[in-house]
């Protein structure tokens, strides 16, 4: 089972949401690989099935002046944040031929966020009541996940070196008095994120045992336009 891994830089959430259903649109008629998203958000705030806005701490006034977006998304959990320094993870994945086993897809995604910590000397844990990665406490990793004809979107987003102070807004996953925290922040230090996405991609061939193969974004419009026709162009959120 291959997989193409597209770097696309920054993207804002709206416009990777839709490329992510355009991409599993394509994949469950199995007219594309397994596909592995690695990017970055300008500052959003988005919203999952079970978020209520009482877990957003300030009026929407204010996130407008500071230039942070809400979404409302299709994916499980409440609400998170996402902004520059955070890596991003979106697997458009068919668990068709992996066991159909979402429990055990979540905790592949743990482990991916825990070797790619250790690798950098974090040790970090899970908390089996939250899916996610947490160290002494804090959040380190969030997940959330939709998963539809066994085809999944959205994923993981891991804190490198994002501004912390953007999860105040918030409750994150809907839960009050947790905190985030980064790699930058347990370091100490600056961390490179280009390290941080080849040691995630490493491990996430590793634990997946799948062989990645690295692709461009023209490839993913060509992909959309040459197959268009053999999706069904209308899916709900």
């Amino acid at each position: 089972m291959a997989c193409r891994v597209y770097e696309a830089g920054q993207v804002t959430y709206g416009d990777a949401y839709q490329l992510q259903r355009a991409l599993r649109r394509l994949r469950m008629v199995a007219a594309i690989p397994d596909v592995l998203l690695i990017l970055e958000h300008p500052p959003t705030l988005s919203m999952g099935k079970r978020g209520r806005m009482e877990n957003v701490l300030v009026p929407m006034e204010e996130l407008k002046r500071d230039g942070i977006a809400l979404f409302f998304s299709g994916r499980g959990g409440d609400v998170t944040y996402h902004g520059p320094g955070q890596m991003v993870a979106y697997p458009i994945l068919s668990l068709k031929d992996r066991g159909r086993d979402v429990h055990r897809y979540v905790r592949n995604l743990e482990a991916v966020a825990l070797r790619t910590l250790n690798d950098f000397g974090i040790t970090a844990e899970r908390d089996e009541s939250h899916a996610g990665v947490w160290v002494g406490g804090a959040e380190i990793a969030a997940i959330g996940l939709s998963i539809k004809k066994w085809v999944t979107m959205h994923g993981l987003a891991l804190n490198v070196a994002p501004d912390l102070s953007h999860f105040s807004l918030i409750h994150p996953c809907g839960l009050a008095g947790v905190k985030a925290t980064s790699m930058a922040e347990l370091l100490g230090g600056p961390v490179s994120m280009q390290a941080v996405r080849a040691a995630f991609v490493h491990h996430f061939s590793t634990v997946f045992e799948t062989p990645l193969s690295s692709g461009d974004l023209s490839e993913l419009r060509e992909l959309y336009d040459e197959n268009l026709s053999a999706v069904d162009p209308v899916e709900s959120a």
